[in-house]
């Protein structure tokens, strides 16, 4: 009886079925499609990445009021507000002087970084010597190490050779890891080139000098454009290596804030301190902004995998 049953295609009334949340469920996700209801991992580690963000964001949020409030002591917000702290942090640290500094090492650091790591990148993207493996781990050390622990030897010989406090070491001391970073960014880009269009620019009667620049430099546009900006970044918000070098005429925004926070002895100055911190966080998105329209990180991490693949 079971058999014919079963031949005939009619169900088996009698055989288990399933119960009915069982089958809403399985309708109501389809084949292939996961679960919406997340893990209790999940759960922690958004939480997690909420809590930072909101911490994050306090923070932010409390120094621009801070650099916006009169009074503020036993309320959540202050009792009146004014921009006089911003005109009297102007005047108080000279900021167009400070700005100014910092600028033109930024730069400085720019312009020799590019000119001095471009032709450095091609080298090794290009030739094959001894020790080029070596070579290009000594490029890396600056960028991977932390900028305190070849900093004070560096500071140690400016001092020594008398240029101790002035502008001229501030942009040499920036120039270490900048060299290297802007060299180690530029070699996927060379590497990504054909050799054969080189080559053939050869083969028509031109000089090196013309293939560089005439035919590799509108190439390596894109990838100079995304070294300067990122160099840029690095140089406005390096402390460590400004601060063992830098004076009161050469010290750029980041050095100058630390220099405000511990002078500052009265209640005045809080507020003083809050309107610079401000003014260098609007300055470092700006920049930042700017320097994510023109380049991806991701593009950037890439070019990098598929140059040490080849």
């Amino acid at each position: 009886m079971a058999m014919q049953t079963a031949s005939s295609g009619v169900p088996d009334v009698d055989a288990p079925q399933p119960p009915a949340r069982v089958k809403k469920k399985a309708a109501a996700q389809a084949p292939g499609e996961r679960s919406l209801v997340a893990s209790p991992t999940t759960w922690v580690v958004w939480a997690g990445i909420a809590a930072f963000f909101i911490f994050l964001i306090g923070i932010l949020i409390s120094v621009v009021v801070d650099s916006f409030g009169k009074s503020w002591f036993s309320t959540w917000l202050p009792e009146s507000f004014t921009k006089s702290w911003y005109t009297g942090a102007w005047g108080t640290f000279d900021l167009t002087h400070i700005i100014g500094v910092t600028l033109t090492v930024a730069v400085a650091v720019i312009i020799i970084s590019v000119v001095v790591g471009v032709p450095a990148a091609y080298l090794l993207a290009r030739r094959n010597f001894p020790l080029k493996k070596t070579v290009t781990l000594l490029f890396l050390l600056p960028v991977l190490m932390p900028p305190i622990t070849y900093g004070i030897p560096l500071a140690t010989v400016m001092y020594n050779v008398g240029l101790g406090r002035t502008l001229t070491a501030v942009i040499l001391v920036n120039l270490v890891p900048s060299v290297p970073f802007v060299i180690m960014t530029m070699t996927p880009f060379i590497e990504q080139i054909n050799p054969a269009i080189e080559n053939a620019a050869r083969m028509s009667g031109a000089s090196m000098r013309k293939v560089f620049t005439k035919i590799l430099m509108p190439l390596l546009i894109p990838g100079i454009l995304a070294a300067s900006i990122l160099v840029l970044v690095r140089t406005v918000g390096m402390f460590d290596l400004t601060f063992l070098v830098s004076g009161p005429k050469s010290d750029t925004l980041v050095v100058a804030i630390y220099r405000a926070m511990t002078a500052a002895g009265g209640g005045e100055a809080r507020q003083l301190i809050s309107s610079m911190a401000v003014i260098y966080t609007v300055t470092m998105m700006i920049i930042l902004i700017v320097a994510l329209r023109f380049v991806s990180p991701t593009q950037l991490v890439a070019r990098v995998k598929e140059s040490r693949e080849d």
